[in-house]
């Protein structure tokens, strides 16, 4: 039987359907200095800072610290948690300045905890910002383990700040790398490898000098670079791709997207795919699949971008839809 992400537990549509539940009730909206300025949804809240915007982003490790836990090797989620977040203030074109960090623990280990501190302390030197301060809750009648997340705080000028108006049917996508899985889907991967028997400690088979955990641990990719792009380039949008794939798209913009030359996922999509049974839409609605972020831009300048940020133009954008090589995905 072909596995999919809602067989491993995660619904997106019903997920999306509870946060709208919850969103609806948030109606109160301050006034003058600390007024939102964006509405919720997107993937930064924006709040009114005179000729600036303040950005907040707030986002975890997710089932990842189990993979983890189970390699006994913590070092690299702290800078999957940095990344989550800043790369969602990137996709609007800010820059992160602080980040606090909460971890709700079963029981206080100095050894995990120090192994997801030089993880953080990484991730904030790719950020380039200052970690200031966080939470540490010992919760042992909530949490079996631990759980790691974390806000990041962003500015940004206001006239900068990219939300997707200005993407136009006939811009250029530009599609930048993934370093692999990074901190989403992994309910579904998880599964998986159960499912087919695995241990995580196994031989990669794209790789025998690697295990699978080692491969499902890369960290996710922090795209600081964006930022020097979008001070040489008008770029009428960006999305980082994480939960729900390339369904993220549609949170930019009401145009589509037509990915007729998409890159190359790594071998542990395919392997993934393989093990699991899974259909070529369910990967598409679930992982990056080796694209972890988009830059839209006009024609004209999509391959300077592409090669100042170690992509490809991938597609065009359309009158409406999300496909891939004809595959549409929704």
């Amino acid at each position: 039987m072909a596995l999919t992400y809602a067989k491993a537990g995660v619904d997106i549509d019903t997920e999306n359907r509870a946060i709208a539940a919850l969103a609806k009730h948030l109606t109160y909206k301050r006034k003058g200095i600390g007024a939102p300025i964006t509405d919720v949804g997107h993937y930064a809240g924006l709040i009114d800072f005179g000729e600036h915007a303040l950005a907040l982003t707030t986002d975890g490790v997710g089932s990842k610290v189990l993979i983890a836990n189970e390699m006994k090797r913590w070092n690299t989620i702290g800078i999957d948690c940095i990344a989550m977040n800043v790369n969602d203030l990137l996709a609007m074109g800010i820059e992160p300045l602080a980040f606090v960090d909460y971890i709700a623990i079963h029981e206080p280990s100095p050894e995990i905890m120090g192994q997801i501190g030089e993880g953080l302390a990484k991730g904030a030197g790719i950020s380039r910002m200052t970690i200031v301060g966080g939470e540490t809750a010992t919760l042992p009648d909530i949490i079996n383990g631990f759980d790691l997340a974390g806000t990041c705080l962003g500015m940004v000028k206001k006239d900068r700040v990219i939300t997707g108006e200005k993407i136009e049917t006939g811009d250029a996508i530009v599609g930048i790398p993934s370093s692999g899985v990074h901190s989403n889907g992994y309910s579904l991967v998880r599964r998986i490898i159960k499912e087919a028997g695995h241990s995580y400690h196994d031989p990669f088979p794209y790789n025998e000098e690697t295990t699978i955990g080692d491969e499902l641990l890369v960290p996710t990719r922090i795209y600081m670079e964006i930022l020097d792009a979008a001070k040489e380039f008008d770029i009428h949008g960006l999305a980082h791709i994480t939960g729900s794939g390339l369904m993220k798209l549609h949170r930019i913009t009401k145009y589509g997207f037509d990915i007729n030359d998409p890159l190359e996922p790594q071998p542990i999509f395919r392997f993934l795919q393989e093990e699991g049974k899974v259909e070529d839409l369910e990967m598409y609605k679930t992982f990056n699949m080796g694209m972890g972020f988009v830059v839209v831009i006009p024609r004209k300048n999509a391959k300077n971008v592409a090669k100042m940020l170690g992509g490809k133009v991938v597609g065009e954008i359309v009158d409406e839809g999300i496909y891939v090589k004809g595959l549409e995905i929704k």
